[in-house]
C-alpha cells in the first residue's frame, strides 16, 4: 500500500534559520517558507533527489508541534510521510486492521495541495506517520 518516502519532517524552533544552517553546511537547497494556518505550522523543504526534508515550526499557540517543541526545545524527527495512490482506500485499509487515523479521519489539504492524514504513533512503535495522496 506505501509508496516511496515522501519526506521526513524535523520541528525546528526557526525554520529560517534551520534553513541557513541547512544551506550553508550541507550546501541544500531549500525553499522559502510557507505558512500553513490549516495545519498550524510553517514550513521549509530541503528537496533532495531521492525524497525531501520538512523543516517546520509551530504557526500560532495552537500549533500541534508546539507540545512536540517543548519537550525538546532544540527540535527533532516530527514524522515520516509516504505516498500513497489512494488515500481513501489506504485510511480504509488501515482502520480495517485497527489503525487510529488522527483529526476527524477525513484527508486534509497538505502543503503540495493533495491530500494528507496522520496516523496514531501509538499504533506504529512511536513513530507519526503522515500519508500523501500522490498520483503519477
Amino acid at each position: 500500500m506505501i509508496g516511496r518516502i515522501n519526506h521526513v519532517a524535523i520541528a525546528v524552533p526557526d525554520v529560517e534559520a534551520a534553513a541557513r544552517q541547512w544551506e550553508t553546511g550541507l550546501c541544500a537547497v531549500c525553499s522559502l517558507p510557507q505558512s500553513l494556518p490549516d495545519h498550524g505550522v510553517r514550513v521549509v523543504f530541503v528537496d533532495q533527489p531521492n525524497a525531501k526534508v520538512e523543516l517546520m515550526e509551530p504557526l500560532g499557540g495552537n500549533s500541534p508541534i508546539a507540545a512536540f517543541l517543548d519537550r525538546n526545545p532544540a527540535g527533532g524527527m516530527h514524522h515520516i510521510c509516504y505516498e500513497v495512490a489512494d488515500i481513501r482506500a489506504a485510511r480504509d485499509h488501515l482502520v480495517a486492521s485497527g489503525a487510529r487515523v488522527l483529526g476527524d479521519g477525513e484527508p486534509m489539504s497538505g502543503a503540495h495541495g493533495t491530500p494528507v492524514l496522520f496516523l496514531h504513533p501509538k499504533d506504529f512503535y512511536g513513530t507519526l506517520i503522515e500519508l500523501e495522496e500522490v498520483r503519477d
